[in-house]
């Protein structure tokens, strides 16, 4: 049984993929010039040091894995996998490169491209969820037939689709892997933009945990109680002062509720991440 990363292959999109790797006959020299990338190409952003130093191992030893692509025309080749390695060989100089031609549609590029990235170089999150919203859109797939045609989970669809929903800053920064996708899924369990972020903030600054953003966010979405600043809540009189001045010192109606063991809560609700700040500074000044 053949083996992939998403438990189909390019041997399952690709009828003859299989002799790919079994018949030297089936490689073309191909020119540069006459190959064109993959318009569905998911990858959006190439690590350009990895690609100086494949280039050098090109120029040492030669490309020794032909790229994949399709005829488009006369003279001239689309890219269906291997674009790494065709940039690769662009900076290394070279005319020409070896490279199977088999034959695509245009509906069954973007799935390619997918595929062939995921099981030799991983996207990142962000362009994984592009990929996946692409396949949705533009090939009209339900969640359902996405699942089986990549062999993933409808849930771990879902949850990359939801990273689209982060602000654009929070997305770029999953990109530029200041946060991963743990912190990502943590986040994104906040409904408030501005409070989403404020804790990726926090989490570029003082370089925050998974399970401390969790934590935080966990945190934030407990409900505060029904009567959260009602100066009618149950606790003895003597004690009404106190949220009296809380009140006036945070600029917050608390929540102040105390049962007969003199146990209780406090809790200083809060209108956005900036009152928040505001909050905890009025703290800190009070140590």
């Amino acid at each position: 049984m053949k083996r992939s990363v998403l438990g189909r292959g390019l041997g399952a999109l690709i009828d003859d993929a299989d002799k790919m790797q079994q018949h030297s006959a089936g490689i073309n020299e191909i020119e540069l010039s006459k190959i064109e990338a993959n318009p569905f190409q998911p990858r959006t952003k190439f690590d350009e040091e990895a690609l100086i130093e494949l280039a050098a191992s090109i120029r040492e030893i030669g490309l020794i894995q032909p790229i994949t692509v399709r005829k488009v025309g006369d003279e001239k080749y689309q890219i269906i996998a291997g674009e790494r390695r065709f940039r690769a060989s662009q900076i290394a100089g070279l005319a020409s490169i070896p490279a199977y031609i088999r034959k695509a549609k245009d509906e069954g590029m973007l799935e390619l491209a997918l595929v062939e990235n995921i099981q030799r170089e991983d996207l990142n999150a962000i362009e994984i969820a592009l990929s996946y919203q692409r396949l949705l859109d533009e090939l009209e797939f339900t969640q359902e037939e996405l699942s089986t045609r990549i062999g993933k989970n409808r849930s771990t669809i879902a949850n990359y689709q939801r990273l689209l929903k982060l602000p654009a800053v929070i997305q770029k920064g999953i990109i530029d892997k200041q946060i991963s996708m743990g912190h990502a899924r943590a986040i994104i369990n906040i409904d408030d933009a501005e409070t989403q972020t404020h804790i990726f903030g926090l989490v570029v600054k003082n370089g925050l945990s998974v399970r401390k953003v969790e934590e935080m966010v966990r945190n934030l979405s407990e409900e505060l109680p029904a009567d959260t600043g009602n100066t009618k809540q149950k606790f003895p009189k003597e004690f009404q002062h106190v949220k009296k001045q809380l009140d006036h010192l945070l600029g917050s109606k608390v929540g102040f509720s105390m049962n007969d063991k003199g146990k209780g809560k406090i809790v200083i609700p809060f209108k956005s991440a900036a009152d928040l700040e505001r909050i905890v500074k009025l703290i800190e000044n009070q140590k």
